[in-house]
């Protein structure tokens, strides 16, 4: 059985180690990334449906679409980091070099598209939508970005992406509906 010493010392060698592989990401990331198009491509991605969304939303539901929003937002980094860091899948040419995962995806793509689909038609079934956006970001998405090189799908297929995209899809939906919100008092 190791030591509490030599535990401490094996953690604090690979973390050394992570450290220097950040470094040399960040390096490669401000010499050939940084300012290329699909940089660009991606900082856009990460406002501008963003913008969209704010012109066309509800106004009397922009506090709960965007506490979905924040919902889906959580679920696809932690998904999207797991993928990465058990090498199901890698991202290329990051917005920010430090993050994982691929920013616009997580941070717009994915909830913008989900709190979309939410707002508009809300009487259609909400599988209907669900199975839509699944296939549409693991048939058409997915595919679009390996194509162009911006993400690798290692140990990934498209098609186990779509029961995940449906239960992320569904669950958010749920949260939407929710209305059980206590008003906030001031204890004395």
């Amino acid at each position: 059985m190791a030591t509490k010493e030599k535990i401490i010392e094996l953690i604090d060698k690979n973390q050394n180690g992570i450290e220097h592989l950040i470094d040399k990401k960040v390096q490669i990331w401000t010499e050939y990334v940084l300012f290329s198009g699909l940089w660009w491509m991606g900082v856009g991605l990460s406002i501008i449906p963003w913008i969209i969304w704010f012109v066309i939303r509800k106004r009397d539901s922009t506090d709960r679409l965007l506490y979905t929003a924040f919902y889906i937002m959580t679920i696809a980094v932690v998904s999207d980091i797991l993928g990465d860091q058990f090498g199901l899948w890698h991202y290329r040419y990051h917005v920010i070099p430090v993050i994982p995962t691929y920013f616009p995806w997580d941070i717009t793509l994915i909830p913008v598209t989900m709190i979309t689909l939410i707002q508009i038609k809300p009487n259609i079934n909400p599988w209907f939508k669900a199975v839509f956006f699944s296939l549409l970001a693991s048939y058409l998405a997915e595919p679009f970005f390996n194509w162009l090189g911006v993400y690798e799908p290692d140990n990934w297929r498209y098609s186990y992406s779509v029961p995940l995209q449906i239960i992320f899809y569904m669950s958010a939906h749920a949260l939407s509906k929710r209305n059980q919100f206590s008003k906030l008092t001031i204890e004395k």
